[in-house]
């Protein structure tokens, strides 16, 4: 099979389109033809090495962790799926590969895709709809009529994050620039802030939840000034906490890296009456089973910004790392 590898890590590395053998098929795993990868940012950071302390991958291996493709081959204990289903998944962490024709990937990872979706638009969900569950659902337990502030919302995780709050029945604000407002209106959003003209501590106060994806420190702390006593905030770019590291297993120096990483603003939270959170999403077949249910019931509608072909990988990837996206990128392999 063609697959696109990580050689050696570096911020000015591409990726290296090379042929491989088709993947393993162990007795708990689905092997699947991939007919669209999903890009995302996570992506990029992983081949630059920016994880390399808490995910480290040997190169060479093969990069992407969104999938949507039909099932042609299966493990002797898979009992949930059978050839030729159609499914999707974000793959298990250290079961990255979905830059590439085939995958095999556990069983528990996998979902059925959405039957009113495309491959191309079923791709784009698994990260970004996972991400937004385990914020607002499993960690968040957004409940009607609380208010819930969703930075970056013409982003991937963004677009997704609104719909999910809106159907949870909360007050959504976000932000935006300002060419994007009225999209992100559209998308369900009760209150649109553009980051360029406005300042978003002096609009927003006694919020339940922030979702929170800027890496600048200052806006960090503004979000968490917006909380009221007892709120959340509940990060997806760090720094990572010692709760994350004992989640993925980490030794116990790394566990005291987070500590010291983190210390800072928890502090700060811990003064304000909040909780600071970090979340690094996991990969959950039935978590992703019921995104399927509200997609087909048109809950939650897909926003595809571009579609690249296979060859153009890497310009995807580049396009992802701009961070001008309006919804997901998507890599069309079959």
């Amino acid at each position: 099979m063609r697959a696109f590898i990580v050689k050696r890590y570096g911020k000015k590395e591409k990726l290296h389109l090379t042929e491989l053998p088709n993947p393993d098929v162990k007795e708990n795993d689905v092997l699947v033809q991939i007919h669209s990868a999903g890009v995302n940012l996570l992506d990029s950071l992983i081949k630059n090495g920016d994880f390399k302390l808490f995910l480290h991958y040997k190169p060479p291996f093969v990069n992407g962790h969104d999938v949507a493709g039909v099932v042609t081959k299966i493990g002797s204990k898979v009992s949930k799926f059978k050839v030729g289903d159609e499914v999707y998944s974000r793959v298990g962490d250290y079961r990255t590969g979905t830059f590439a024709e085939y995958i095999s990937i556990d069983e528990a990872d996998l979902a059925l895709k959405p039957k009113n979706l495309t491959m191309d638009e079923a791709s784009s969900i698994p990260l970004v709809g996972l991400t937004a569950w385990q914020a607002l659902v499993e960690i968040g337990h957004v409940k009607k009529g609380q208010k819930v502030f969703i930075q970056a919302g013409s982003g991937g995780v963004g677009v997704f994050a609104i719909q999910l709050a809106k159907h949870l029945g909360a007050y959504v604000a976000t932000t935006t620039s300002t060419m994007n407002v009225d999209w992100v209106k559209k998308l369900g959003a009760d209150l649109v802030i553009d980051y360029k003209n406005q300042d978003f501590e002096t609009k927003l106060k006694d919020y339940n939840l922030v979702i929170h994806s800027n890496h600048d420190t200052k806006i960090l702390e503004k979000s968490l000034r917006v909380l009221k006593p007892g709120g959340q905030l509940i990060s997806l770019v760090g720094p990572p906490t010692i709760e994350f590291a004992s989640q993925i297993g980490l030794p116990w120096y790394l566990k005291l890296v987070t500590g010291l990483l983190s210390a800072g603003v928890k502090k700060k939270a811990k003064k304000l009456n909040v909780r600071f959170l970090f979340l690094f999403m996991k990969a959950e077949g039935s978590q992703l089973g019921e995104i399927t249910s509200l997609i087909e019931a048109g809950v939650i509608i897909p926003m595809v910004d571009k579609v690249f072909s296979f060859e153009q990988t890497n310009e995807a990837l580049a396009y992802v790392e701009t961070g001008r996206t309006k919804g997901k990128v998507v890599i069309k392999i079959k």
